[in-house]
């Protein structure tokens, strides 16, 4: 019987991951919550803490800086509040129309606001670590 022709692994398997939509995952940074981090089970902790350690010590040199995480999301600019609007950089204010319009950062109307999604904080869904272990979803029966 002749052999399927083999497909090579690939040599980027992170990037390939979470260059698909990931949770927790942007351009840029891979967010892992800490709550559910400590509640997967004691060998997945292991092998984690394991990874962590190789990934500290090879690049441990580097300037780290501190990171602050805001949990955002996509929303539709017309249902973010004040301070939601700020922080995602926008601001409304009435039009010489006496309509609500909104404005970006450089003070431009954004066209089409019940449309236009931003990333706008939210708060966070994930319970916090101090909250203690968060049971994973059940598995499903065979």
């Amino acid at each position: 019987m002749p052999s399927e022709p083999s497909v090579p692994a690939s040599t980027t398997p992170v990037k390939d991951y979470l260059d698909r939509p990931a949770r927790g995952a942007t351009e840029d940074h891979l967010v892992v919550p800490r709550s559910l981090a400590q509640s997967m089970p004691l060998r997945w902790q292991q092998v984690f803490v394991g990874l962590l350690a190789d990934l500290h010590d090879a690049y441990g040199h580097l300037t780290w800086p501190d990171y602050k995480i805001v949990p955002s999301r996509r929303e539709l600019l017309v249902d973010l509040d004040e301070e939601q609007l700020r922080a995602a950089g926008y601001h409304a204010d009435l039009g010489p129309d006496g309509e609500l319009e909104y404005r970006d950062a450089d003070d431009q109307v954004v066209d089409d606001p019940e449309r236009h999604r931003v990333l706008a904080p939210v708060d966070d869904p994930l319970p916090p670590a101090s909250a203690g272990r968060v049971e994973p979803r059940p598995a499903a029966p065979l």
